[in-house]
């Protein structure tokens, strides 16, 4: 069994501002920013991309969703790179990847649908900025401020917000290609100022050997948490990558004005994450997700029903507020029971995470394909939340007489 240690744990309690270090907090959430930005620009870009290479709506699911799935897999590497050689310096890493990249595809630009999968794999390395910038943020709080912590910084999704606002008028004016370009100003800014702000916690774990990583997959409460990031973070980032899609399809909006509702959608979603930390700091991370899964399969299981424009914007706000508590909900509960190994599990999780939001926005793509209706993957989905909801009520009891009770904190 895993003991909380941070940095924070022979000191006093405090306020929240005064037990952490707050410009690696800032520092965090603005890598993520940033990073979630690039990680979906597809997504509000796909309408006009399909157009100029004459995509099918499966094709379409796919380039939008290659990045996730990229960004899972590489979620686990940045997580272990994170206790390995520290996340700051994975971060620099990271980023400078995503830069060069960026600049790479902008200068040779991309004219087949095997190009925009090629970009979303290096788009890739930009979602992993998950498993590198929450546990740069975490290690310098303690127990009781864990769900703010990793919900402020995780509220870096909201990057999200500002590709969907900004990518669909920028391609209109200049083409889609220059989008990619233009992003390196903000990411290469962001990057010299993340070089100054962030530190590393003093309490780093010492270096383990690669095996010991996954030690936390021998125990079923891992698997059991990745299942539940998975419906929470995977619907978030699915639905971001897709909304841009199914509005232009279902509704017949343009690119610029389904992106208006794409960022509204998401910024629900996105702020919401650091309440749903807050929230399960105060009522229990279990609690909190018992509430997410039932409103967010009601939500997205009437989506079908939605014949009006307004009527699905209302239930994918509604999912949307639910999915971003449900993933503050979720990393309120990661540290509390695997704190000395919150590098890899910020990876494994967030991983998880990633498939989900793979499995959504592709399948989505596949049902319109092959039934003409998007209809078969939102049920799915809402099935899939159904599931998750019975299996936390089967642990709950576990979990609350086990790690929570010897924790001493609500979960």
């Amino acid at each position: 069994m895993s003991t909380i240690r941070t940095g924070a744990d022979t000191a006093p309690k405090s306020g929240f501002w005064a037990s952490g270090h707050w410009p690696t907090l800032v520092a965090a959430f603005l890598y993520f920013d940033l990073a979630f930005m690039v990680w979906v620009v597809l997504g509000p870009l796909a309408p006009t991309i399909a157009q100029e290479l004459g995509l099918s709506p499966a094709q379409k699911g796919l380039m939008v969703a290659v990045p996730t799935l990229a960004g899972a897999l590489l979620r686990v590497v940045n997580g272990l790179l994170v206790d390995r050689i520290g996340p700051k310096r994975a971060g620099a890493i990271s980023q400078a990847i995503v830069i060069a990249g960026l600049f790479t595809a902008w200068l040779s630009g991309i004219d087949s649908f095997a190009g925009t999968l090629a970009l979303g794999v290096v788009l890739g390395f930009a979602g992993a900025s998950f498993a590198i910038a929450l546990p740069l943020a975490s290690r310098w709080y303690p127990p009781e401020h864990q769900g703010k912590a990793m919900g402020l910084a995780g509220m870096g999704n909201s990057g999200t917000v500002l590709a969907a606002l900004f990518a669909p008028t920028l391609a209109k004016l200049f083409g889609w290609t220059a989008v990619l370009g233009l992003a390196c100003i903000p990411l290469t800014i962001v990057f010299v100022l993340y070089l100054f702000m962030a530190k590393d916690a003093p309490n780093a774990p010492a270096p383990k050997r690669l095996v010991d990583y996954f030690q936390p997959l021998k125990s079923a409460d891992a698997w059991w948490l990745m299942g539940f990031y998975s419906v929470t973070f995977g619907g978030f980032v699915g639905l971001a990558a897709s909304l841009p899609i199914y509005f232009t399809d279902q509704f017949g909006l343009t690119p610029v004005v389904a992106g208006y509702c794409t960022a509204a959608c998401v910024f629900t979603g996105s702020l919401v994450r650091p309440l749903g930390g807050a929230l399960a700091d105060r009522v229990g991370g279990i609690r909190a997700l018992m509430i997410v899964f039932v409103i967010a399969a009601v939500a997205l299981a009437g989506v079908p029903q939605a014949a009006a424009l307004p009527t699905a914007m209302g239930l994918f706000l509604i999912a949307m507020l639910a999915l971003g508590v449900g993933n503050g909900s979720v990393f309120q509960l990661v540290p509390q029971r695997f704190s000395a190994e919150i590098g890899i599990m910020t990876g494994l999780v967030g991983m998880a995470g990633g498939v989900g939001g793979f499995y959504l926005a592709s399948s989505l793509g596949f049902a319109k394909q092959w039934t003409g209706s998007f209809a078969p993957g939102f049920y799915i989905f809402a099935g899939l939340a159904v599931v998750a909801l019975a299996a936390l009520m089967f642990v709950k009891g576990q979990w609350r007489a086990t790690w929570g009770a010897a924790e001493g904190v609500r979960i």
